[in-house]
């Protein structure tokens, strides 16, 4: 039941998902489609939710730690998947893939929920720091020593391979919520510190609606029967919550408002190409290739995986122009760089609500006063499906059969 599951929304790989590494360069990425996607049909349908075991997660994509950075895009697993399979046989995964877009859709549209959380966040770790025993309740959650079986293996399994299978991820956080009463804040800061694939909307999100906070009335409880079914009996945990206590604060879910527009280049104009790990793969499109790109410098990522991924993608920009200026890491010393080489526009993919996009917010704005205007690639795909994330995930799962037709760049 992956499809309102804590992290990312397509069956989430990493680390431990059966595979070596999980795909952080775009070679790696498209090679993994390749192999999984004759599995990507009515196995897929049938066993996605099963949770083998660290190592062994084999009826999942593995794909998510690449598409969360755009290593590869959604359009272009998509069309894999449907070639093999044709549209129907394969609507279980296609529909995952659009959950992913269905988070960043809803929370584009409402950003202060993004600033709620990490508001509520410093305040749940305030509290930490003065209350000696919620501090050592936390600690033995997080680091796997609550007593019940299932939820401490999974926590060990998170810290030492960066991943946990989707299902998982939800009875990890109802556990969390409703069994050790930790603040879902918390939880969610956690995970995706630890996640290799963390996606701030889908993971936020998924938190909120497992603990009842994205769909009024609607919490969801984790059953110690099912555990014990779709872990094939490995687990059978005793004692866990039989009541989904709703959170005290009133649930308050903001009225949608307008995405916030991209700053689109201007052709013509020497560029400046910044990589960030929203979008690792803009030497593909078409919109990028026609821009004139003097120099190439990125924004260094948050983690190990980003790194990677970062690499991969400059090693690809600077084959796709070998003439422009790598400049490394951005910073003051790479903006004046990039005017002193008659750079007149600084080009990015649009970074939607999260960690990144809060750090381009200030980065705007010193590069103005460099007389270098921050602009952004807003792809295709985003443009047309997040008007139908306003409400819930349903709205955007009866166009998919429309989004998935239109012509041009979906990239």
């Amino acid at each position: 039941m992956s499809s309102r599951t804590t992290g990312a929304s397509v069956d989430n790989a990493t680390l431990g998902s059966g595979h070596t590494s999980p795909p952080l360069t775009r070679a790696a990425a498209l090679a993994r489609l390749q192999d999984f996607a004759p599995r990507a049909g009515m196995e897929y349908a049938r066993l996605r939710n099963l949770d083998m075991g660290p190592g062994r997660h084999k009826h999942v994509s593995s794909l998510s730690p690449a598409l969360r950075r755009r290593l590869i895009s959604e359009r272009e697993v998509v069309s894999a998947v449907v070639s093999e399979h044709g549209p129907g046989a394969s609507d279980k995964f296609i529909s995952e893939v659009f959950w992913r877009t269905y988070w960043k859709g809803w929370l584009e549209q409402r950003p202060s929920v993004w600033t709620g959380y990490l508001k509520a966040l410093a305040h749940e770790k305030q509290r930490l720091n003065h209350d000696s025993g919620r501090m050592t309740r936390f600690s033995q959650a997080a680091n796997g020593r609550s007593g019940i079986d299932c939820f401490d293996a999974w926590a060990t399994e998170l810290q030492e391979t960066g991943y946990l299978h989707n299902w998982a991820r939800m009875q990890f956080s109802s556990i969390w919520i409703f069994t050790l009463g930790l603040p879902w804040e918390l939880g969610a800061a956690h995970m995706f510190a630890h996640l290799v694939d963390a996606d701030p909307a889908a993971n936020t999100l998924s938190w909120r609606w497992v603990a009842g906070l994205h769909t009024k009335g609607k919490a969801y409880l984790a059953d110690g029967e099912r555990i014990r079914a779709m872990t094939q009996g490995r687990f059978s945990p005793q004692g866990l919550a039989r009541r989904a206590l709703l959170p005290a604060e009133s649930i308050d879910i903001p009225a949608p408002s307008t995405p916030r527009p991209a700053a689109l280049p201007k052709k013509g104009v020497s560029s400046l190409l910044l990589l960030t790990a929203e979008d690792l793969s803009l030497e593909t499109l078409p919109q990028i290739d026609s821009l004139s790109i003097d120099a190439i410098a990125l924004l260094p990522g948050d983690s190990e995986a980003d790194g990677i991924a970062l690499a991969d993608a400059l090693a690809r920009a600077r084959q796709k122009w070998p003439d422009a200026q790598v400049l490394g890491a951005f910073g003051a010393h790479e903006l004046r760089s990039a005017r002193d080489l008659r750079c007149r526009q600084i080009v990015t993919g649009f970074a939607p609500v999260g960690p990144i996009a809060d750090r381009l917010i200030a980065l705007r704005v010193d590069a103005e006063r460099e007389g270098l205007p921050l602009t952004e690639h807003q792809r295709v795909w985003d443009v047309e499906a997040w008007p139908y994330c306003r409400k819930g995930f349903f709205t955007l799962k009866e166009k998919i059969p429309m989004l998935m037709s239109l012509s041009g760049d979906q990239r």
